[in-house]
């Protein structure tokens, strides 16, 4: 288990946990991928400790970077639905569904909740994210190859069901 990257500045650590959460919802779809993350986010609500750096529990989801973490079953169901929808698996669909259905989404919601619990105003928690973008450009151009090549490979069984094409 990697590590979080603290970032000096606000609360909230770099980690490639939005790359598994992206991930899921391309590959699962948006119903299993919605609820694979949602069992993840309510395990972790529980104690296990599957957050990078080991951590878990309620303290996690109403700290300043809880936001994030609660938005994750919505983003991939939205990145699932979208992917389910395509016509063409290229990098261009893939890129475009994983930033404005996974990382804006998360970013937004993540953004409210840092707001909410650090009184920062929503604009300033906003601007905020920019130091997670150049790790997150990263992660969207892996997720969208990453599930072309096991689409195309059909290395993965329940791809067969999720993205016929």
């Amino acid at each position: 288990m990697l590590p979080p990257i603290p970032i000096p500045f606000i609360p909230v650590p770099i980690t490639l946990q939005t790359f598994g959460v992206m991930l899921t919802g391309a590959l699962l779809g948006s119903k299993k991928g919605f609820l694979s993350i949602l069992l993840l986010v309510a395990l972790i609500a529980i104690g296990i400790p599957l957050l990078s750096g080991g951590r878990g529990g309620l303290g996690v989801l109403t700290a300043p970077g809880g936001g994030y973490i609660l938005s994750w079953p919505l983003a991939a169901f939205m990145i699932g639905w979208f992917t389910e929808r395509l016509n063409h698996y290229s990098m261009r669909n893939l890129i475009f569904i994983n930033v404005v259905g996974g990382i804006l989404f998360i970013y937004l919601c993540g953004s409210l909740w840092f707001s909410f619990t650090t009184d920062l105003p929503f604009p300033q928690s906003f601007i905020a994210n920019l130091a997670f973008l150049p790790g997150d450009a990263v992660k969207v151009v892996l997720t969208a190859a990453l599930t072309i090549k096991l689409k195309q490979t059909g290395t993965v069984p329940i791809l067969n069901e999720t993205m016929k094409r």
